[in-house]
């Protein structure tokens, strides 16, 4: 039997559920933008009780990873992204997710073999095109500024 890429491509759009992209688009920013606003008020009450703005961004941004890792390892950040879907990817929190649930799926192979090698197996593509992009920009930045 063979089937055509666009019959194959027919066949898997009408086995697909149908979404719903109002509600899903309307739960993605709203959860989303109540991570950011967790964020904005852990960064304020840093700042409130005197530390510097760089200072309150840190301690920000280690609390938005560790809540996010330890979330995932509970199990508990898979059940708000199945009802926020992109609102998760807020990226600290989102990057956070994906390194942890890297090294929870490959705990049970070891710690060097398992979580030492796959660990990285989703972010590390971010990481990689991510500091090269900022090189690539960068580069083009001082090039224009030179004129």
């Amino acid at each position: 039997m063979n089937i055509t890429p666009q019959a194959y491509k027919k066949m898997a759009d009408n086995a697909a559920p149908r979404s719903n992209t109002a509600v899903n688009t309307t739960y993605a920013f709203v959860i989303g933008g109540g991570i950011c606003v967790i964020g904005q008020l852990i960064l304020s009450a840093f700042q409130n009780i005197g530390f510097s703005p760089e200072n309150a961004g840190t301690w920000t941004s280690v609390i938005l990873v560790c809540t996010s890792a330890l979330l995932t390892g509970l199990g508990w950040y898979e059940r708000i992204a199945k009802h926020a879907g992109a609102g998760t990817l807020v990226p600290i929190t989102g990057f956070a997710n994906s390194v942890s649930s890297s090294a929870v799926e490959a705990q049970s192979e070891g710690l060097v073999l398992g979580v030492g090698t796959k660990i990285f197996s989703i972010a590390g593509p971010v990481i990689l095109y991510g500091c090269t992009a900022a090189f690539l920009y960068g580069l083009v930045y001082y090039i224009v500024s030179l004129f």
